[in-house]
Formats: structure tokens, C-alpha cells, sequence
């Protein structure tokens, strides 16, 4: 009889045991980030969010002066910083590139990038949107299509090479100020 309750019970208590390791690991930025939200909720103002606070980077805080929603469909570098100040561009959707090798699709890249560039050029790159999107992924297979993508794609000078390239690129296409390329998240499916 045990020897039949034994394989039902170990997953209950693996289950049981990753719940309790997780939640003692959790970070206390996490725990903060809970209860911001709790707080918000309920229409508390706690100031800045941690995430804002631990940056790492000087931005003068945004004055509102009633001139309605800046919104405006938030396709990313949602912050409004005063002129000349460091700002960023996200792509709302990520970067798909196809590995093909000797016609077959072996995988896939993916990846989300984000542009470095000034305040004052931000909304003007929300508007050439498709032309950049266009400009790096072509660079982005003419990368693949190379080997870029093959070994350690993720070794140092393999990504130094990846940023520089999509960067040309990038100022190909534009003569809005442009710093860096980003790549904020990359995976091999």
C-alpha cells in the first residue's frame, strides 16, 4: 500500500517544497514591487517606484502641466526627460530571425531590442518605427546568414560585433541621434 502512495505523494511534496524555497528566495526588490502595487491599488502615492530609484542613471523628474494624455500608443521609452538627457527606444514586439541552413530551418532567433538616443529625438524615432524595424532586421539575417548566430553567439565580442553592425544600420536609416543598440534579451529557439 505505501509503495503505491509514495509516487502520488512526491510530486504534492516536491510541489509543496518549490512553493516555500520560492517564495523564502524572493527577492526583496520583489516583495517591494508587491506591495507597490497593493498600495496603488488601493490609491496610496508611495513615490517613485524601485525600479526608477535603483536605475542607475540621472533623470530630472517630469513636470505635468495639464496638457493631456502624452501616451499616445506606447510603443516604448515611455519616459518624457527634458532635452538632451539619455533616453530609449523599445520596440514594441521582438525581432524574429530564421537560422536556415542548406534550406531547411534549423531555428530560430529572438530577440528584443531597444535604441539609445536624447530626449528630443525619441518621438521622431516612434515615427520612423518601421524604417528602423526594417533596417535591423535585415541586418539581423544578413548577421545570421553569416554564422553570426552559430557557436557562442553570446561571447562578448561575438555581441560587440552584433551591436556595432545594427547600429550602422540604424544610422543608416535615420539622422536622429542615435548611441547604442541594445539588445535586452536573446534566445535560440
Amino acid at each position: 500500500m505505501i509503495k503505491k502512495l509514495i509516487p502520488l505523494a512526491l510530486p504534492v511534496l516536491a510541489l509543496a517544497g518549490g512553493v516555500f524555497a520560492g517564495d523564502m528566495l524572493r527577492s526583496p526588490a520583489a516583495q517591494d514591487d508587491h506591495a507597490l502595487q497593493v498600495e496603488t491599488a488601493e490609491g496610496h502615492d508611495t513615490g517613485p517606484a524601485p525600479a526608477e530609484a535603483d536605475a542607475g542613471h540621472d533623470t530630472a523628474p517630469v513636470e505635468d502641466h495639464g496638457g493631456g494624455d502624452h501616451g499616445g500608443g506606447d510603443h516604448g521609452g515611455g519616459d518624457h526627460a527634458a532635452p538632451g538627457e539619455m533616453a530609449f527606444f523599445s520596440f514594441p514586439t521582438q525581432f524574429f530571425v530564421p537560422l536556415v541552413r542548406q534550406g531547411d530551418l534549423r531555428d530560430m532567433m529572438i530577440l528584443t531590442l531597444t535604441l539609445q538616443t536624447d530626449s528630443a529625438s525619441q518621438e521622431a524615432l516612434r515615427k520612423k518605427e518601421h524604417a528602423l524595424r526594417d533596417a535591423l532586421l535585415r541586418q539581423l539575417l544578413i548577421h545570421a546568414n553569416t554564422g553570426g548566430f552559430d557557436g557562442n553567439f553570446t561571447a562578448d565580442r561575438n555581441l560587440a560585433v552584433l551591436r556595432e553592425d545594427l547600429l550602422k544600420a540604424a544610422r543608416a536609416t535615420t539622422d536622429l541621434t542615435l548611441t547604442a543598440v541594445l539588445i535586452e534579451d536573446i534566445a535560440k529557439q
